[in-house]
């Protein structure tokens, strides 16, 4: 196997991180993580938000976050752990992390905005004369 690409914590930049917490999956993912005192394996999400996910784009996430130097991934046997490295990240960019972690867990606990039968309509036609 391939070993695995952690990126050194003085090549990580904020557009790599910004760029890796926008998919809403991701930063669910990387909340979770940050949250958990032990590493987490991976199939420990295939469901995120209540969202099913397939291992294959689940290991794409998980590469996007290890390459933006957010999480590290050690293979033990079949298994990915992967721990947050928001310690080292921490030291170069002060709350960065926590800011971003706290935004997430905050919009996360907001309930979902009640339908108003907004849904667009299919635009009807009249016949042509």
């Amino acid at each position: 196997m391939r070993p695995l690409f952690h990126p050194s914590v003085k090549d990580v930049s904020v557009e790599a991180i910004l760029h890796a917490l926008s998919d809403p999956v991701r930063v669910a993912i990387f909340a979770e993580i940050v949250g958990s005192e032990c590493s987490r394996n991976c199939s420990t999400f295939l469901r995120v938000s209540e969202k099913e996910i397939p291992k294959s784009t689940l290991s794409q996430h998980f590469k996007a976050l290890r390459e933006a130097g957010l999480i590290r991934g050690e293979r033990r046997g079949v298994e990915m752990r992967n721990t947050s490295r928001c310690a080292e990240i921490d030291q170069r960019f002060p709350g960065l992390i926590a800011a971003i972690v706290s935004a997430h867990n905050i919009q996360s606990r907001r309930k979902p905005r009640p339908s108003n039968g907004s849904k667009r309509k299919a635009a009807s036609r009249s016949p042509k004369k």
